[in-house]
């Protein structure tokens, strides 16, 4: 979680500074979410475990699903040397050995990619499960009932995560949907729903190891909802002047690291010296990657010709193969 975290606020440091194109999407106060989620999985890196498919605001996936400190800078950074050669300044990348699938847009649609992916487990006898996440507003989108919808009925082994974080850019939670709970509309679609305090590292991680054990045992789709708070604006631009001071407060005091850190330290296995020097570590590690980065070349027009659908030869991706198999990845040219 620290790691995540200061790899955000690095992130933030580039951008105005004006190394980067686009912006950042903070998940300040959502890392338990796909920290305990990825802790819950096989992760793997020879295309026989997992998948997980973040939304924006868990791009932390990427550290904990294959991907290094440096990849993960040199995505944002739009570097020639990036896991997307330079295409995009975001995590939307794929890596099918190692189960990373990067969202895309618009919102919703990856709910359809995982129920694919996940189907795909189910139709070879492997028990392998997909977790998908979506905030609170993709849940209004027509491609996340849609996705669902085959999902359930296929009964693909699939974690569904809610981030509710209580806003979808500046729509409060309460004006999108009726319900207290997101978990009150896996019912309609017959699928098992656990609401859990997204905040609680520990809480997440147990409650996606249940849905895993019951996803690979044919229990079909699973939903968690992560109930905590955006505590940044929708992204960098936004300056969150519609969010009440005082409500924002009382999340800053139920931090997950904060949290963490006092558990750890009630239970006895670390000292605050040893947090503090967690958290050096994580900020000294990332500054370092930012600046191998940093240093590292911008593509160059011609990149962009590669590996795409032209009249130029180039290298087919997999799912154009005689036999489709996500784990023959061709090397680059």
């Amino acid at each position: 979680m620290c790691l995540v975290r200061a790899a955000e606020e690095r992130l933030e440091t580039l951008l105005k500074q004006g190394h980067m194109q686009g912006s950042v999407y903070r998940s300040l106060g959502q890392e338990a979410g796909v920290v305990g989620v990825a802790y819950a999985l096989r992760r793997r890196r020879d295309g026989t475990g997992d998948f997980i498919a973040p939304s924006v605001r868990a791009g932390g996936a990427l550290l904990l699903f294959g991907g290094s400190l440096e990849d993960f800078f040199r995505q944002h950074l739009g570097r020639a040397t990036s896991p997307s050669m330079g295409r995009e300044t975001h995590v939307h990348g794929v890596n099918p050995a190692t189960g990373f699938v990067g969202p895309v847009w618009p919102l919703g649609i990856m709910l359809e990619v995982m129920a694919g992916i996940t189907l795909s487990f189910s139709l070879r006898g492997e028990e392998r499960v997909g977790a998908v996440f979506h905030g609170d507003g993709a849940t209004s989108a027509g491609a996340w009932h849609e996705g669902l919808s085959v999902a359930a009925a296929r009964r693909c082994p699939l974690i569904l995560v809610v981030e509710n974080n209580q806003w979808a850019f500046s729509t409060p939670v309460e004006r999108n949907t009726r319900v207290e709970r997101f978990t009150e509309k896996a019912v309609g679609y017959g699928i098992r729903g656990e609401s859990v305090d997204g905040t609680d590292v520990v809480a997440v991680h147990d409650a996606t190891a249940r849905a895993a054990d019951l996803a690979r045992a044919g229990g079909g789709v699973q939903m968690i909802e992560l109930r905590y708070y955006r505590r940044r604006g929708h992204a960098q631009h936004d300056p969150q002047d519609y969010v009440d001071p005082t409500v924002l407060a009382e999340w800053e005091a139920r931090d997950p690291i904060d949290r963490s850190a006092r558990r750890l330290l009630v239970l006895g296995v670390a000292t605050m010296e040893d947090l503090e020097d967690v958290w050096g570590e994580a900020v000294a590690r990332c500054g370092a990657a930012a600046a191998r980065a940093l240093a590292e070349p911008e593509p160059s027009g011609e990149d962009a010709l590669g590996a795409v659908f032209t009249d130029v030869s180039a290298t087919a991706p997999w799912t154009r193969l005689p036999d489709p198999d996500p784990r023959a990845i061709r090397a680059r040219p």
